[in-house]
């Protein structure tokens, strides 16, 4: 293959999804993810013996029972979102004459299988591949976990065949990117627009990241750091006062102490002291998904306003919003750099 024929790709990877609401298919999903040593960094014996032997006989049912509430006809709500934001993007980058860039996109566990669609890609040509975790603030658990299964590939591939010989390039994060905090502040303030939310002084923003273990951090791990960056400028944009907004951590697995505060709690406390109105955002996602949908939308509200709070709002993620689609395209295009194939008219 000539320098001529190669071709570019950016693929898009989110965490992933059961093929369908059933607690068969949650099981599959989470032995897949459960047992990725970068989300559960346990030794590995004892984490097998708990996983299969209590974890993946009592929590795929329950499981199965959120995503049931949030399935949509045309599947997971991750998977959906994930598909249209790349459909979305080959569109526009096309409008900015880079239709020979190809746009894929996986999932980090479960279909379509990130291995998969690297082999496709390689059978296409596509000796430059562009991979962005769609994962805004960096983490081991997330983030390096994509890193990981990219480099098993490149190891298995590289030299097998010299269609599968590319040279990767990964976006790290985007935790304090202009174009995606312009995209979550633009994002706040419509919602507060049909809410007719104009007075400064009526605003809450409670912002939602997804947890990790504390321990994690007390390793390393950037990711609180880098969750905090994007609260402080996305709370920047808005022009908000310190005690209009704040930031939580939500999904805590297991009983080892994740990153706090706790955002269920948060809420509870909130509407016991007399808040009666919030509005959560989730900016460590860009796609609604279980965590979002089920776990804020409506567990989280029901705990608000059992609490005695009385509106909750959520925020939607970025999803297909056209804001996120510009942002996304740009630090696509930014982070190809010299790989960018000549424009065309």
């Amino acid at each position: 293959m000539t320098a001529a024929t190669a071709k570019t790709a950016i693929l898009l990877v989110n965490l992933g999804s059961p093929d369908e609401p059933t607690p068969a298919a949650v099981r599959r999903y989470l032995a897949e993810f459960l047992w990725d040593p970068r989300v559960v960094e346990l030794p590995r014996l004892p984490w097998w013996l708990i996983l299969h032997g209590i974890i993946l006989n009592t929590r795929p049912a329950k499981s199965a029972e959120k995503y049931a509430q949030i399935w949509t006809p045309e599947g997971s709500p991750l998977k959906v979102h994930t598909e249209k934001q790349a459909k979305l993007l080959r569109g526009l980058l096309g409008m900015r004459g880079q239709r020979e860039i190809i746009i894929a996109w996986a999932m980090r566990y479960g279909q379509p299988a990130l291995d998969g669609v690297l082999d496709h890609l390689a059978a296409q040509g596509c000796q430059r591949i562009l991979v962005v975790p769609l994962y805004p603030q960096y983490a081991n658990s997330t983030t390096a976990s994509v890193m990981d299964a990219v480099a098993a590939w490149q190891r298995r591939n590289d030299g097998v065949d010299v269609r599968s010989v590319c040279n990767i390039r990964n976006v790290r994060s985007f935790a304090t990117d202009p174009g995606y905090i312009a995209a979550l502040a633009a994002s706040v303030r419509k919602h507060w627009q049909t809410q007719n939310r104009a007075l400064a002084e009526d605003r809450l923003l409670l912002m939602s990241f997804h947890g990790i273990p504390k321990r994690s951090v007390e390793r390393g791990d950037p990711y609180q750091r880098e969750c905090e960056a994007t609260a402080h400028q996305l709370a920047t944009a808005l022009n908000l006062k310190e005690d209009q907004w704040l930031h939580t951590f939500q999904s805590r697995f297991g009983r080892a102490e994740w990153l706090q505060p706790y955002t269920q709690q948060t809420l509870e406390k909130l509407a016991a002291d007399g808040v009666r109105r919030v509005d959560v955002i989730c900016p460590g996602f860009v796609a609604d998904c279980l965590e979002t949908l089920e776990e804020i939308a409506l567990e989280n509200k029901a705990a608000f306003l059992a609490a005695g709070g009385r509106e909750f709002h959520y925020i939607p993620c970025l999803n297909e919003n056209p804001d996120w689609i510009e942002a996304l395209a740009d630090l696509s295009l930014q982070q190809l750099g010299d790989w960018l194939p000549a424009p065309i008219a």
